[in-house]
């Protein structure tokens, strides 16, 4: 019978840490409670990435498309969102990082709109 360990890293970032706090050194894939816990983990930290992807992408790149080009575009940021915290997700701060840049590209989007209301 094959030893099926995965190691987990125990220098995550904090959002990756937070999502995969209670797994410890290692996860035993022939454990289902440990998989299950993985699995949501990694799957929070998806979303999470997914959700500041978004937010970067409305603040600070979104313009008027059609439905149907803004769905392609919503698709493949959910598929390139997936195999970048299925690559990075744990090994970076990818989070942390879409995190700031909502944050950057909203206080912008803040300040155009009021230039442009005081302005117009």
């Amino acid at each position: 019978m094959q030893n099926n360990i995965i190691k987990v890293p125990d220098n995550l970032w904090p959002v990756a840490d937070f999502f995969m706090r209670g797994l410890g050194n290692e996860v035993n894939m022939n454990n289902s409670d440990e998989m299950a816990m993985l699995i949501k983990g990694f799957f929070y930290l998806y979303l999470t990435i997914v959700l500041f992807a978004i937010l970067a992408y409305k603040f600070g790149f979104a313009k008027k498309l059609s439905p149907l080009k803004s769905l392609i575009i919503y698709i493949l940021l959910f598929i390139g969102m997936f195999f970048l915290t299925l690559i990075f997700g744990l090994n970076l701060p990818l989070a942390e990082s879409l995190f700031i840049i909502a944050i950057v590209m909203g206080i912008y989007r803040i300040r155009l709109y009021s230039e442009r209301k005081n302005n117009g």
